[in-house]
C-alpha cells in the first residue's frame, strides 16, 4: 500500500527571508527599486519625500495587512468585484419551446395509481412496538414466544 503525505497549512505563505514570505520580499523589492527611480527622475526633493511616503503606504498596505485573515490585495479585488456587479438582481423566467414540449408530453402519459398505504390503527401499533421492545419474543397474536425470552 502506497502512502502519501497530504500536504498541511496550504493557506500559510512560505517564509523565505525571516518572517518575509515571497509575495512581500517582491513588493518590498519592487518598492525599493520605484523608490530609487522617483529619486533619480523628480528634482524637486520635496516632490520625492511626498510620493515615496504615498508609495511607502501602498505597499506597506499590499505586503502586511490582512482583512479577515486574507491578503489585502484580495480585499481590493472583491471591492472593484462589487462595484463591477449590479446591486439589483432581478429574475426574469422564459418560458422555451422546450419546456412546452416537457409538459405537454408529461401530461399526456396516464399516471399510475398510487398505492396508499393502510394508516396505523392504535391496536396495530400497539403491537409493533410490542414486537420492537420485547426483541421480537412477542407475537402478533399477542402470546408471547416460549424460550425467545432471555433470562
Amino acid at each position: 500500500m502506497m502512502q502519501f503525505v497530504v500536504p498541511q497549512f496550504i493557506d500559510v505563505e512560505d517564509k523565505i527571508l525571516g518572517p518575509l514570505s515571497v509575495r512581500q520580499f517582491l513588493l518590498i523589492l519592487v518598492w525599493g527599486v520605484t523608490g530609487f527611480i522617483m529619486l533619480k527622475i523628480f528634482k524637486n526633493f520635496l516632490t520625492f519625500v511626498l510620493l515615496f511616503i504615498l508609495w511607502s503606504m501602498v505597499i506597506f498596505l499590499l505586503a502586511f495587512i490582512k482583512i479577515n485573515g486574507r491578503p489585502f490585495h484580495y480585499f481590493i479585488l472583491s471591492i472593484l468585484q462589487t462595484f463591477k456587479v449590479p446591486r439589483l438582481r432581478l429574475w426574469h423566467k422564459e418560458d422555451t419551446e422546450y419546456e412546452y414540449r416537457f409538459v405537454a408530453t408529461s401530461a399526456a402519459k396516464p399516471r399510475a395509481a398510487i398505492a396508499l398505504k393502510q394508516p396505523l390503527t392504535a391496536s396495530r401499533l400497539t403491537a409493533l412496538s410490542l414486537v420492537v421492545d420485547t426483541g421480537g419474543a412477542y407475537d402478533e397474536s399477542g402470546d408471547v414466544v416460549a424460550g425467545s425470552l432471555k433470562p
